[in-house]
């Protein structure tokens, strides 16, 4: 996977210097991440923390931009206990590498700087999971760390702005397949929702 994700990068690099309008750069980024279930009583709080990586972007007006992050998402899920149903309190945690692909355009020009559209495919490939589990008997514990899927697929969309060699981009990013489909019997269906702001800084 790593040779792979090399490969392209090169490729893109080659390619992009062939043609003379190519930047390339680091970028930090603050997210917000939660997950959205199908099941009324389980309710997702938000879960912070930033991200990292670099970026690439193609073209001039009309543009791609490639990028490799490594980020953390997740959430806290929660179910009360009723007279049906036992309590869950569980905490999900992923390290993960994103390669969004966003395709941008941009809207307005302003001498120092542009402000831009940007949307596009993303792929998460999760290095690392951990389920928080609660030892207490009120509670069931149903997502292990098996029931979460490897490859998580999402769509980003957003905006940005360029400022001399500076540039910022804010977008929604929403899932499309299941992180989690079902655990212990539970449908939960459970799909990835972020809101990420980051800050590049364009060196090449």
């Amino acid at each position: 996977m790593r040779k792979k994700i090399l490969f392209v990068l090169l490729l893109t690099l080659s390619a992009s210097l062939a043609f003379g309008q190519f930047t390339l750069g680091p970028k930090i980024g603050y997210t917000t991440s939660k997950l959205s279930t199908e099941l009324e009583d389980i309710h997702s709080s938000i879960k912070e923390d930033f991200d990292f990586g670099l970026f690439m972007r193609i073209g001039r007006k009309v543009h791609l931009q490639p990028e490799i992050i490594w980020t953390s998402k997740g959430a806290h899920l929660e179910r009360t206990e009723n007279s049906n149903l036992k309590a869950i309190n569980q905490e999900i945690n992923l390290k993960t590498i994103d390669i969004p692909l966003h395709l941008g355009f941009r809207l307005v020009n302003f001498g120092v700087g542009n402000i831009r559209f940007l949307f596009g495919p993303n792929a998460s490939i999760v290095v690392d999971k951990t389920v928080s589990i609660q030892e207490k008997e009120e509670y069931i514990n149903p997502i292990k760390t098996a029931d979460i899927e490897d490859l998580i697929w999402a769509v980003n969309v957003g905006g940005g702005i360029d400022l001399f060699m500076f540039t910022i981009d804010v977008k929604a990013q929403f899932g499309i397949n299941d992180i989690v489909e079902q655990a212990d019997n539970i449908d939960f269906h459970a799909k990835t929702n972020l809101f990420i702001v980051s800050l590049g800084w364009k060196i090449f």
